[in-house]
């Protein structure tokens, strides 16, 4: 028996490549595309402005490729953290954050991860595996709010630098006029930096990009994000004032803040020297520490006093508030109930 194709992770072109031997063109592959990236359809035979004869052929040979989450968990602040497993069986999460302006989905780029960085739950889970293309994409359009995001960041389970090619496939499709349509400037895309897939990221996608920094210094940083002993911070910062703001993209640094480990004046005059005059942005995040761990967040006044100081001293900096921590659907928690 022949292999179905999944239609959700394919571009237009590949669906155009599909049908053309049938003698349809690409404006059909325009239309088998909206439906399944915009429409929420349930079925082949849910795709609008094709023909019957196209439809019998794409149930013959194709298959939506869309699955719905196997489970989901509410929290207090209406965040809803899902769990998807894939066909093949790689277990990923996704959390919808709604908010009065803005709607946002947290996709997974990675079953696991492999960074190892000892703070993160997700890494503790290990790593099974990369996700596909539409692995990705299915995280937000078989979503029962679909069709109702604004916002999607690659801040899930996995590193995207890990998985580069399914993730600037997975852009692409959220940002074309024949997928999702989103702006790139509504979609960020988190990594530790791996320094040839950001300059790569970069090159290719017009998506705003966020770089988890921890610590500006070296020492400091490479016990908790192992990828600074291959690709230093300093570098990665290089590599991304290479890249001026020509698309209208945005430049972030998460800075995840501990009380008495990377809250001190030392470590505020280190952001400073590493980060003036680059235009990235600090967002300043609250720490969530996992079953067993003594560490606790910086307290708010002291997240205030770094944003007041960066602000300041001409760094763009703004604190983050915390969403679905009491279901371990925050920053660090991701597979928490997985292993």
């Amino acid at each position: 028996m022949m292999n179905k194709k999944n239609l959700c992770g394919l571009t237009v072109a590949e669906i155009a490549g599909l049908i053309k031997a049938e003698g349809y063109d690409f404006n059909h592959a325009a239309r088998i595309a909206i439906s399944i990236y915009r429409k929420n359809i349930a079925g082949i035979s849910q795709i609008q402005g094709i023909t019957k004869n196209l439809k019998i052929f794409l149930n013959d040979n194709a298959a939506t490729g869309i699955y719905a989450p196997v489970s989901s968990q509410i929290s207090a602040d209406k965040t809803i953290k899902y769990l998807f497993i894939s066909p093949e069986g790689k277990k990923h999460e996704t959390v919808w954050m709604p908010d009065v302006k803005r709607n946002t989905v947290c996709v997974s780029t990675q079953s696991g991860c492999r960074m190892g960085c000892p703070f993160c739950v997700t890494a503790k889970y290990g790593f099974h595996g990369n996700l596909s293309a539409g692995d990705i994409v299915n995280q937000v359009i078989s979503l029962p709010e679909a069709g109702k995001p604004t916002h999607v960041v690659f801040m899930g389970m996995g590193e995207p630098m890990d998985n580069l090619e399914n993730v600037l496939k997975a852009c692409e499709i959220m940002t074309a006029e024949w997928g999702m349509a989103l702006s790139p400037r509504n979609i960020t895309v988190s990594s530790v930096g791996i320094t040839h897939g950001i300059a790569e990221f970069l090159e290719r996608s017009s998506c705003n990009l966020a770089i988890s920094l921890y610590s500006p210094f070296k020492e400091e940083r490479i016990k908790v994000v192992p990828a600074e002993s291959l690709y230093p911070v300093d570098e990665i910062i290089g590599i991304m004032k290479s890249f001026p703001a020509k698309k209208k993209r945005r430049f972030s640094a998460a800075y995840v803040m501990i009380k008495d480990i990377n809250d001190t004046l030392l470590h505020l005059e280190g952001l400073k020297n590493l980060l003036r005059g680059t235009g990235i942005r600090v967002n300043l995040m609250p720490y969530h520490p996992a079953k067993n761990d003594l560490n606790i967040s910086s307290p708010d006044e002291r997240m205030m006093f770094f944003k007041h100081e960066l602000v300041i001293s001409g760094i763009s900096a703004s604190v983050r508030k915390s969403r679905g921590a009491d279901i371990s659907a925050a920053c660090g928690l991701l597979a928490s109930g997985l292993y």
